[in-house]
């Protein structure tokens, strides 16, 4: 039986963490630990024969840190890795081996530098050397478009099944700020078998999480979860939760509907034995769908009427032609920071231009967009390889604008629908035009729904645009666009849609003329429109409709957020504040970050523009991350945006040390080859103004001393990954007392708790990048 057929009638156990087990063979601090599937193959194969005797049904290969990236500090390749991970696990008697694929060890843009392609590259290596396989399984995740590009790599190159499991905080996302349903949603958009959570938390904060992903989840969830939190006693590592505990919380877990149980990080066989026993042959039965869009942690599933903002687009806009022509990217991704800011639900993205490279436009303002605006994209083009390409980046479940009746519009759009999940604007159009009657149009939306269905696309995917014709030209037409919208609304269950402006072209008072026509087709049932965002009127109508149609019930929403009508209507785009710093760097305005800080200049000198402008702002930045109002990519990108001010004020001094608030020496500790949380708060550091001395991972205790010594450092960052590390970061700790008694130490990492800091005599834990900036303040003033 594969094992595709074995999860629909089974509940499946994996195996549980690979690193306790490896942590026992005692090996050197900083071995990596997929080098031992080559070099110690018959110890790795002990581990695995341990947890299929415990009762595991399926064993994941020692592959977890096997790309590219992170193989090159050994003198091992990516195939010799994965061909014998693969080779080891399956002389164990599984009846399933998982290839397992973690992070690939670079934070991708816009927190890190990897792009998508980097990212599936990486991923396509690994999998390029899938046989043997029964599954793939991509876990430890916290970026949901590495997600998506391992998911991608893996469809796109075996015809493996795929399991994917992402990391979430106490919070309830993940480090990125995604949140369960945006996950659940877009992963389960690219057709994985399974999905769910492992690592950095013990089953018992894991259980809010996993009610929220078995409540909309329609694929079986599984779980991984850590044995509790990492402790020290008697100088060796060890985790709270016991085997039987572990126990209690899998049953907890498997009355809430998952399918699929494991353990991470602390967990050994006894913990996958005393699981075995509530295992058993159970038929899968899945949640019923619900079909929606999101971004990464928007989601949108049409459930009230659906603003998609049209601004992004070149046609009858001179400006945005003029830039995109510039290769300037800036109007557009304003455009889109400002129909976010008033209230689009969702963005339409069209960069068509002859003279440009539309496919990789597209992808820049994808990019872009995705970093400033936590908006769905739509994405918008007459050629089908750019709607892919801006799918593809999107990190989450888009729409595409369009497919048309043709037989040859579908031909090329829904099978790029089906791809990617993404949902689908369909035109009433086909080879002979626009037809006159609301009939004719339902008759085509009917054949799109059935040619759709060939495909597997459900009719919940498909917005249907009956497509209202100018009153001025076609006025006795204008009615059947509303018919059409009531037959199929009444008929089907596709959502529908329209571009509303167009009715009024040509006549006067445009706007009364369009607010009028977009009540009727509300009123006929209209799921959304494609319009502008900033227009108060539009806006307005639409909140007076959804209190008549009994949409919003009791008026809150009407009576909270309707717009008093000035008589002059000027566009936010044009009227950027000058004087709004935290507003600039919130929104990326690298330009006016610039232009501010050099007026600033003209009267304040560089320290007391540092001092108190720049830091300032950036506590107020902080203080919303530490709130939950913005997450890592939107604290980096501040960051990141601010820094053109500090190139600036740097540039007109003498000595860049001359803004510096301080040094700081930081090191991921010894035997630790993981720095990605080193280098996050690295970059915030350096965007408040201090300097950074970064000697980089795998840094032994002497060298660390060594550097502190040299620069009479006041203030050391330590960061541990990996637990088999704790040992290292209090040694180099100690090291640095009897060196340096005056040197304050902060530390942080996946493994690290507060209480354990205060036993390695640390002086500062830092559960993020922020709490470092606040240990900075406190110690460097």
């Amino acid at each position: 039986m594969n094992f595709k057929s074995f999860l629909k009638t089974h509940q499946v156990l994996f195996d549980g963490a690979m690193g306790t087990q490896v942590q026992l063979l005692g090996l050197p601090l900083g071995t990596v630990p997929e080098t031992i599937t080559l070099e110690r193959p018959d110890d790795l194969l002990k581990i695995h024969k341990a947890y299929v005797n415990a009762g595991s049904d399926v064993i994941s290969t020692n592959t977890f840190g096997a790309s590219a990236y992170k193989l090159k500090e050994t003198s091992y390749s990516v195939g010799e890795v994965v061909t014998k991970g693969i080779s080891i696990a399956k002389k164990s008697g599984a009846k399933y081996v998982a290839l397992d694929l973690g992070p690939v060890g670079i934070m991708m843009k816009p927190i890190g530098n990897m792009t998508f392609e980097e990212a599936y590259d990486a991923f396509k290596e690994q999998v390029e050397y899938a046989e043997g396989a029964d599954l793939v399984l991509i876990e430890t995740m916290s970026d949901l478009n590495e997600v998506r590009a391992a998911i991608l790599a893996v469809k796109e190159n075996t015809d493996l099944p795929v399991i994917v499991s992402m990391t979430f905080q106490e919070d309830g996302r993940t480090l990125t700020g995604v949140t369960p349903k945006s996950y659940v949603n877009a992963v389960e958009a690219l057709g994985v078998d399974g999905l769910g959570v492992n690592c950095s938390l013990g089953p018992e904060q894991l259980l809010p999480i996993i009610e929220e992903i078995t409540k909309v989840a329609t694929v079986p969830v599984i779980v991984q979860a850590n044995a509790g939190l990492p402790q020290v006693i008697g100088g060796k590592t060890t985790f709270s939760v016991t085997p039987k505990s572990y126990k209690i919380f899998a049953e907890k877990f498997l009355d809430l509907g998952v399918r699929i149980i494991g353990g991470c990080c602390g967990t050994g066989p006894d913990h996958i034995a005393e699981i075995r026993s509530l295992m058993g042959q159970v038929d899968f039965e899945a949640n019923d769908k619900v079909y929606a869009v999101s971004s990464t942690s928007k989601y949108e599933a049409f459930e009230n009427f659906v603003k998609i903002g049209e601004r992004i687009n070149p046609t009858g806009h001179k400006k945005l032609k003029a830039a995109l022509k510039a290769d300037d990217l800036s109007l557009a991704i304003r455009e889109g920071i400002e129909q976010t800011s008033a209230g689009a639900h969702v963005l339409d993205v069209n960069v068509g231009l002859p003279d440009i490279d539309e496919e990789d436009v597209m992808k820049r303002v994808v990019d872009e967009l995705s970093s400033v605006s936590d908006l769905p994209l739509q994405i918008d083009s007459s050629k089908s390889k750019v709607i892919e390409a801006g799918l593809r980046r999107f990190p989450g479940v888009g729409i595409i604008n369009s497919v048309n009746g043709k037989q040859k519009s579908m031909d090329k759009i829904f099978p790029i629908a089906k791809k990617y999940g993404a949902m689908v604007i369909c035109l009433t159009l086909d080879e002979e035009g626009i037809p006159e009657t609301y009939e004719a149009r339902v008759r085509i939306a009917e054949k799109m729904i059935k040619e759709a269905k060939k495909y597997g696309i459900a009719e919940e995917r498909l917005i249907i645009d009956c497509l209202v014709l100018t009153v001025s030209a076609q006025q006795s037409q204008v009615m059947a666009t509303i018919e059409a919208i009531r037959t199929l609304t009444t008929k089907y269950k596709v959502k529908t849609t329209l571009g509303i402006s167009n009715v009024s072209y040509g006549m006067p008072n445009r706007p009364l003329l369009t607010r009028t026509f977009l009540s009727l087709a509300m009123q006929a049932g209209l799921s959304s429109a494609i319009l502008d965002p900033l227009d108060d009127h539009l806006y307005n109508t639409i909140l007076s409709m959804n209190v008549l149609l009994n949409k919003d019930v009791g008026g809150q929403d009407y009576i909270e957020n309707i717009k008093e009508i000035t008589a002059s209507k000027v566009s936010k785009v044009d009227t950027v504040q000058k004087s709004d710093l935290l507003e600039m760097i919130m929104k990326g305005y690298r330009e006016e970050t610039l232009s501010y800080t050099v007026k600033q200049l003209e009267t304040l000198s560089p320290i007391e523009v540092v001092n108190e402008k720049l830091i300032p702002t950036l506590d107020e930045v902080g203080l919303l991350f530490d709130k939950k109002k913005i997450f890592l990519p939107q604290l980096i990108r501040a960051a990141e945006t601010i820094g053109v001010a500090f190139d600036e004020i740097k540039s007109r001094l003498q000595s860049n040390n001359q803004i510096s608030k301080g040094k700081i020496v930081m090191a991921t500790v010894y035997g630790d080859v993981h720095d990605i949380g080193k280098n996050l708060v690295k970059i915030l550091l350096e965007n408040y103004g201090y300097e950074i001395i970064d000697l980089g991972k795998d840094v032994p205790p002497e060298v660390v001393v060594e550097s502190v010594l040299k620069n009479n450092i006041k203030l050391v960052g330590l960061s541990a990954l990996m637990t088999t590390t704790v040992e290292s970061m209090e040694k180099t700790i100690k090291l640095i007392r009897e060196a340096c008694k005056d040197t304050k130490v902060f530390v942080g990492g996946a493994v690290l708790t507060e209480e354990y800091s205060k036993k390695i005599d640390a002086d500062f834990y830092c559960k993020d990048a922020k709490a470092s900036v606040e240990v900075a303040q406190e110690v460097l003033r």
